[in-house]
């Protein structure tokens, strides 16, 4: 400063230094930040800015030599120096001038240090160029505070990270670093007025020293790219894999798609063959009949005054049992005949002494003169005395009524032959009209083409038909099974109110229904709408008649037998009070027990749940019941006394109508009639009042029945409800368990010893008996 001093003039010297003063930094702070920059320089691995070297500025040396332009012996103006920018001076090196960027010169040129223009201050601008000592301090905070903003960016990395660009390193040049000229630290003009118009918030600037080094960043740069790479092989292997994977969904979709087409053509093949099998059987079935209309008979169209109708006419099965039966009847009188005849010819007791064998014979006496006949007026008489019968000798006497006998005991075995022979005829020929039926109902119905409904269930064949339904025998071709389909037909002309009731009661039916699970319920599997005016419900196939049936057919059942059925429908009852929400079944009769192999000898299972009753907590009261809401429904052979009272209140009901009707089945099994109102219609019993009249059943003396038997009967038949035994006191009555065995040792109390044999000879003695 002393140099410039003695060669420029003073005015000249105090512009310069106020110029200077404003770009002018401490050199202990452009040291230090000189050093860290070198520091950020060697630790960066990816880019590197050319830093001026490690020099030291010094205030008591010229910053300047003899060959700078800001020399001495420099001619240039103070116009010449205005002109020289930062810009200028940037561009003349060939290097950009920005914030934390040095200066440095190309190679072989002389250094040079870029002087800020000068512009005169103006009123408002505080911090913005002028001369004076004020406006050279404020130059110089500002241009600090600039170079703190600068390297406060990356307190603890290097700044090249940062940018990115990846200068030559300083070792590697081949021309001497600078040190940087203050221009250089300063942002340019327009920055620097930019920066200085807007606000600034405080910032605290905190150094931290980090212990990264070169060899770590490129370690961790080294493993980086290494789990890039396993990352970028794992997604290849994943992609592998997904694809290996599409390719074997692909490969099992056309598996998959084999089988369904190989499933469908099973199915169609099922489908055919149970329509051809369907068509057989019906054929066989229509010409069986057509055989039985000649044996067994058939419905001939009569006309009986303006009208036709059908009745029934025998066939020659039954007319040749009637003729010989007649036969039989007219040698029965033959007999009858001859053997009073015989009786005229039965030698006296005192003929002969009483000796059979010996014919009585006269011995000749002497003749004596016999007096004439008195004669009135004429020579012969008119009346004559008969002569006496040929008398027979005892032996041929007790040998033609032996013979009369023979005849008649064998026409008697013959007779009871041709009523066992009319009552088969009499069960084939309800059969066979129960087939007649069953064709000509299959024949007007819409679903005799084996139509597929729902796309699973494919109709077979026609099983019966009652007043608003139908039931078929179907095949499941999904579950590959047969089931029976009911199908409800509702009456086009009814109101929608009625068709809204029967499809409300049949979805309850089928509430209830499904949730049964036992194996002495028939199981519900579906149901489902067909059209507008009908539905179906999938109901488990029974291959077999109904308990009514076969009563018809059969009369009675042996109390062994009637037991077993009793039993099983005892475990089905109480199956449905074990349940939650129980449920009382209403309508338990013969004709709702199926007899799965078609004889009481197997299994049975009860069936139509239409009236059942949930004794849920709304609606039923242990101690008093729930209300009957459907009086008049069911059947009233089967139903308790309590089901037909009359009154404001409805009449409360419990479990125990199922119990009064297990009674009424056994009775009828081992009775074959029903023990209240068994000639009478439901009209009349509703009349008569037969069942509230029904305080005590009647035992008849045969068929042959135990005593246990009876007084289970009774125990179900009691007519005050609550004297009557409920379910589980059925289940659990001694007639029920199983038989005792017989104690061993002479320990034993009498009464046990007895009461087991007893009971057991008492049941299967009289089951025997009754076979």
């Amino acid at each position: 400063m002393e140099h410039f001093q003695a060669a420029l003039d003073p005015r000249k010297q105090e512009l310069l230094e106020a110029r200077f003063l404003g770009a002018k930094v401490n050199a202990g702070e452009i040291l230090i930040e000189t050093q860290r920059a070198h520091e950020f320089k060697t630790m960066s691995a990816g880019s590197q800015i050319q830093m001026a070297p490690q020099t030291t500025v010094n205030t008591g040396q010229p910053l300047h030599n003899q060959d700078s332009n800001m020399s001495t012996g420099s001619s240039h103006s103070d116009k010449e120096i205005d002109a020289l920018t930062p810009e200028k001076s940037a561009a003349m090196r060939g290097s950009a001038v920005g914030p934390g960027n040095a200066l440095v010169p190309p190679s072989g040129a002389t250094p040079t240090i870029a002087v800020p223009e000068r512009k005169r201050k103006r009123k408002g601008e505080e911090g913005v160029g002028g001369g004076g000592g004020g406006g050279g301090k404020q130059r110089h905070n500002s241009a600090d505070k600039n170079i703190r903003e600068y390297f406060s960016k990356h307190p603890s990395s290097s700044p090249v990270r940062h940018t990115g660009a990846k200068s030559p390193s300083p070792q590697g040049a081949n021309y001497p670093m600078y040190p940087p000229s203050p221009s250089s630290l300063l942002p340019s003009g327009t920055d620097f007025l930019r920066s200085a118009a807007q606000p600034r918030p405080h910032t605290s600037v905190k150094q931290i020293q980090t212990e990264l080094t070169c060899q770590r960043v490129q370690e961790l740069e080294t493993q980086t790219s290494s789990d890039l790479e396993l990352r970028n092989n794992r997604i290849e292997e994943l992609t592998r894999a997904n694809e290996e994977l599409k390719h074997q969904v692909q490969a099992q979709s056309k598996v998959i798609e084999q089988h369904k087409s190989h499933i469908n053509k099973c199915i169609e093949v099922v489908k055919k063959l149970l329509n051809e099998k369907s068509t057989i059987e019906k054929k066989e079935a229509r010409q069986r009949c057509m055989q039985n209309r000649l044996r067994l008979g058939q419905f001939v169209t009569q006309r009986v005054g303006a009208t036709f109708q059908e009745n029934w006419t025998d066939g020659y099965a039954f007319q040749e049992l009637t003729r010989r039966q007649e036969e039989i009847t007219a040698e029965k009188e033959e007999i009858d005949r001859q053997k009073k005849s015989l009786l005229k010819k039965r030698p006296s007791n005192n003929e002969g002494g009483g000796g059979r064998g010996k014919r009585t014979s006269t011995v000749s006496a002497p003749t004596t003169p016999q007096p004439q006949p008195l004669h009135n007026g004429t020579d012969a008489p008119t009346f004559l005395k008969p002569d006496p019968l040929p008398s027979m000798t005892w032996q041929e006497y007790y040998e033609a009524d032996e013979i009369l006998k023979l005849r008649q005991s064998a026409l008697k075995k013959e007779d009871a032959d041709l009523q066992l022979e009319m009552e088969k005829l009499e069960r084939e020929r309800n059969l066979h009209i129960r087939e007649l039926k069953r064709i000509h109902n299959e024949d007007q119905s819409r679903f005799s083409a084996h139509p597929v409904l729902s796309e699973r269930y494919l109709l077979l064949m026609l099983l019966g038909k009652g007043g608003f339904s139908e039931v078929h025998k179907a095949f499941d071709l999904r579950e590959q099974r047969y089931t029976a389909c009911k199908v409800h037909q509702l009456n086009k002309d009814w109101k929608e109110d009625k068709k809204a009731n029967y499809i409300k009661h049949a979805l309850r039916e089928y509430n209830i229904h499904k949730a049964l699970d036992h194996p002495r319920i028939v199981k519900l599997y579906d149901v489902f709408e067909i059209d507008g005016n009908s539905f179906c419900t999938v109901l488990e196939y029974c291959n077999g008649h109904d308990l009514d049936f076969y009563l018809k057919q059969h009369k009675t059942i042996p109390e062994r037998e009637a037991r077993s059925i009793v039993m099983q429908v005892v475990s089905a009852l109480k199956y449905l009070n074990e349940i939650k929400p129980p449920v009382i079944h209403y309508d338990l009769k013969p004709g709702n027990i199926l007899l799965t192999e078609g004889n009481v000898c197997g299994e049975i299972k009860i069936t139509d749940f239409g009236l059942s009753k949930v004794m849920d907590e709304e609606n039923y009261n242990p101690d008093h019941g729930m209300d009957l809401t459907s009086q008049g429904a069911g059947t009233y052979w089967y139903l308790p006394p309590e089901c037909f009272v009359v009154g404001k209140n409805p009449p409360k009901i419990s479990s125990k109508v199922d119990v009064w009707s297990v009674g009424v089945i056994f009775y009828q099994c081992l009775y074959g009639k029903k023990p209240f109102g068994h000639n009478q219609s439901q009209a009349t019993i509703l009349e008569e009042n037969t069942i509230l009249k029904a305080t005590e059943v009647q035992f008849a003396n045969k068929p042959t029945v135990s005593n246990e038997a009876k007084s289970f009967i009774r125990a179900c038949l009691a007519y005050r409800k609550e004297e009557r035994i409920d379910v589980f006191g059925l289940a659990r009555h001694e007639y029920l368990q199983p038989p005792m065995p017989k104690p061993r040792g002479a320990g034993a109390p009498a009464a046990s010893s007895t009461a087991a044999p007893a009971f057991n000879a008492g049941l299967f003695g009289s089951a025997g008996s009754s076979a």
